[in-house]
């Protein structure tokens, strides 16, 4: 059999799935945020939080909690690693040094997960399984409950409440992420991944890394993650030994960001809303899987940075996953890629995580694009944009526009502080381009909270680890606090009549609409910066 047709196998076999899944999960979380009762599981949690789960709250007290929970994740994870010689499964590994004990705190917090560091010399089992998991989980839920609250900001009419974060909070976690984190940490254990509370195993005298990776695996993929517990992340056999294992990770990567498309549809109650979002999702992600695929496969070293077990098709797949959403996980060396295959991963950063984007993360971003693009269509028909039932007016385009323009703002400042330092050009293992295609992608990376990198620069010095655990913060809460400010000024509003002049969200001209938008909005960004490096390398 061909690479072309093993690989198109793979694609059919990943797409067949998410379909199959689709509705099922995308049903079954519409009923999750929709339900008034409670289990007796977390009855039991907000008893012991003295929380009442019947009290709703406006915006602004949604976005305290959702600031006030991430901060006491960070100084938690912060103290346990800076505490690590104090804690039981340490193997003898020191405290975290501050800089990167800040770095890895924001970033797990962030669910961006970038790592400075090679986690079986650094980071013991304990610090792995009470801070960096748990906060997989947590991090991921904190992005599905901000997409629910921006949902019921265009659902509820004349209210200023969202919902409780607290309940949202724990009910994707308890709810969602952890039974399906749970069957597939086993069905990967079953194929190969390990899970072993050892430091290591000895084979013909060598010491081979190892830890309690299944468990962590199946979240770190599920919830868009993408933090490794050893150092070459899915590239490694202990963490993806073959090619079902490889495929079902891809698929834990896409299936709630994907699934969620059919949660909001339901939840507005238009199906069609969803789909539009789907395809336009699918589209952008199809071409730049093609972009990334063929630029590896006429490059001419193409199996260089990956392993022989996936070939070009299966990286390819999990490259274009992976940066398609906030995952990071990576199962090949992007910085070994073309100029152009490359650039594609950057490029899929670039458009802003909503191709699909991470657990929430995605649907919250497209919505706020749906809202620029709705709000650029008004202006050459000279009306008042609407979308579903909701006037967009100042207070809306300009919480849109901030959400938007944090990530390209903090990704070019940070960016272009960097290429200028001295000190940079000793950290990177390539000139010219190529170099800096390296400070692009480590700064793209941070600001949209994805976490994979090009591994062919160094960031272990005090200016990269504060500077890019700022971009991961800011380029996290500053879009969410928008997010929250935007869904608030939407539930306040009265339902809009849809009238002949209302431009229809549900057919292809939408759809059409919102793709140029995404895209507009990305090159008229970013072109310049792409130009002066992956672009180049491409053209040399």
């Amino acid at each position: 059999m061909s690479p072309l047709v093993a690989g198109l196998l793979q694609v059919g076999v990943l797409v067949a799935a998410l379909a199959v899944a689709y509705r099922p999960l995308g049903d079954y979380m519409a009923r999750v945020f929709q339900n008034k009762g409670h289990s007796k599981v977390e009855l039991a949690i907000y008893r012991f939080a003295r929380i009442d789960p019947n009290a709703e709250q406006k915006w602004s007290t949604y976005a305290y909690g959702v600031l006030g929970f991430s901060f006491v994740g960070i100084v938690f994870l912060y103290v346990i690693q800076r505490l690590q010689t104090l804690l039981p499964f340490n193997f003898g590994r020191g405290n975290v040094e501050p800089g990167m004990a800040f770095n890895t705190a924001i970033s797990f917090v962030a669910n961006t997960n970038w790592q400075s560091y090679v986690p079986e010399a650094v980071m013991g089992h304990a610090v792995q399984m009470i801070g960096l998991t748990v906060q997989n989980f947590v991090s991921a839920a904190v992005g599905l409950a901000v997409a629910v609250a921006l949902i019921r900001g265009f659902v509820r009419h004349q209210t200023d409440r969202l919902g409780n974060f607290w309940v949202d909070l724990t009910r994707g976690t308890i709810r969602i992420l952890l039974p399906i984190a749970f069957v597939f940490a086993i069905v990967l254990i079953a194929l190969g991944v390990t899970m072993s509370l050892k430091s290591g195993v000895d084979v013909d005298g060598q010491t081979i890394a190892n830890a309690p990776v299944a468990s962590q695996e199946a979240i770190k993929e599920l919830g868009t993650n993408g933090g490794g517990v050893l150092n070459a992340n899915s590239a490694h056999p202990f963490e993806n030994p073959n090619e079902w294992t490889n495929l079902i990770e891809i698929f834990l990567i896409l299936v709630i960001p994907v699934a969620l498309t059919r949660t909001f549809g339901r939840l507005v109650g238009q199906n069609k809303q969803g789909y539009v979002l789907l395809g336009v999702m699918g589209v952008i992600w199809t071409a730049m899987l093609g972009v990334i695929w063929g630029a590896e496969a006429a490059g001419i070293r193409p199996l260089e940075g990956k392993e022989l077990r996936f070939g070009i098709p299966g990286s390819a797949i999990f490259a274009d996953a992976t940066t398609g959403t906030s995952t990071g996980a990576v199962n090949s060396l992007h910085d070994s890629y073309t100029g152009l295959g490359g650039g594609g991963t950057l490029l899929n950063m670039l458009f802003g995580e909503m191709t699909p984007g991470g657990v929430g993360t995605g649907l919250y971003s497209i919505l706020v694009m749906a809202i620029i693009a709705m709000f650029l269509a008004g202006l050459m028909v000279g009306r008042t944009p609407e979308y579903l039932g909701k006037k967009l007016g100042r207070k809306e385009v300009t919480a849109a526009a901030v959400s938007i323009l944090a990530m390209p703002t903090v990704l070019l400042i940070g960016a272009g502080i960097a290429a200028i330092l001295p000190s940079t050009q000793g950290a990177l293992n390539n000139p010219g381009a190529h170099g800096l295609s390296e400070i692009l992608y480590a700064y793209a990376s941070a600001s949209n909270n994805n976490g994979s990198a090009f591994a062919g620069i160094t960031v272990t010095n005090d200016w990269f680890q504060s500077s890019l655990g700022l971009c991961m913060l800011f380029g996290r809460f500053i879009p969410i606090v928008a997010v929250l400010a935007l869904a608030g000024s939407l539930a306040a509003q009265k339902k809009v009549p849809v009238t002949a002049g209302t431009l229809p969200t549900t057919g292809p001209l939408f759809a059409t609409l919102l793709t140029g938008s995404i895209v507009l909005v990305a090159a008229l960004t970013f072109v310049p910066a792409l130009a002066l490096g992956p672009i180049a390398e491409a053209l040399q």
